[in-house]
């Protein structure tokens, strides 16, 4: 097993003829890389019935599978149909991920609506609980990953995900590590504070959770709110090379 699989959040833009999930999983391998993240992120694009050929591609080119579920989620809704929608799009996001071979669903769980933040997180470890009871229902038992976010408006601070990764089973945070530079507006972005991030998840979590991360990396513009928007590395301000030090040490 490798220390590091290095992959892309999507089928590669440059893919030999048409552009599918099967032939962007073989383009990974062109590439050298060794996992491709499926973007269900506007819609559900693999079915029950496709999936099997997804998880012999990844299987014979040697790709790890994850999986971004729909960005349409709030766990923190008031409306019962957004709630319940919410729900549903993470438990099919990652049955489809689990057919696929994957190991990995992440997902951005939801917005504190001006809410008090010990409540919102009350209400997400419930629906989280529910995701969890449901795929286990399935015999689903990949990993159901609450993102880290780069707006304070957001839910999903570092404690957060690694406080729900402690108290529901089945579940541990996928670290985006420019969403943390851009929330905190421009923290996170040294050697030393990467090492700082790492070392909380052991110590919170065991030596486990950074055997088996998911984690997000790229360029990100920011202001004083947090996330703009995303960038391609060498046009932002981030310090990736020392980010992937850590990365490497631990």
């Amino acid at each position: 097993m490798r220390g590091l699989n290095f992959g892309t959040a999507g089928i590669p833009l440059e893919v030999p003829g048409k552009r599918t999930t099967l032939s962007g999983i073989r383009q990974v391998k062109r590439l050298g890389l060794s996992s491709m993240e499926l973007e269900f992120v506007r819609s559900i694009n693999i079915n029950e019935e496709t999936a099997p050929q997804v998880k012999k591609a990844a299987k014979e080119n040697d790709v790890v599978l994850t999986c971004h579920a729909p960005y349409f989620i709030n766990l923190n809704s008031d409306e019962k149909a957004k709630y319940h929608a919410s729900i549903y799009r993470i438990v099919k996001s990652a049955y489809i991920t689990h057919l696929c071979g994957g190991y990995s669903t992440c997902f951005h769980a939801g917005f504190y609506m001006k809410q008090d933040p010990k409540k919102v997180y009350a209400r997400i470890k419930e629906a989280v609980t529910l995701i969890v009871k449901e795929l286990q229902e399935k015999g689903v038992k990949l990993w159901i990953r609450p993102e880290t976010t780069g707006k304070e408006t957001q839910f999903g601070n570092l404690n957060e995900a690694i406080l729900l990764s402690k108290e529901v089973e089945q579940v541990l945070p996928c670290i985006d590590f420019s969403h943390l530079h851009a929330r905190s507006n421009g923290k996170y972005n040294s050697y030393n504070e990467t090492t700082e991030v790492l070392s909380k998840v052991e110590k919170e979590l065991g030596r486990e959770a950074l055997d088996n991360m998911h984690i997000h990396l790229s360029g990100i513009a920011y202001g004083e709110k947090g996330e703009k928007h995303h960038l391609i590395l060498k046009e932002s301000d981030l310090n990736y090379p020392e980010i992937l030090k850590a990365w490497r040490e631990f």
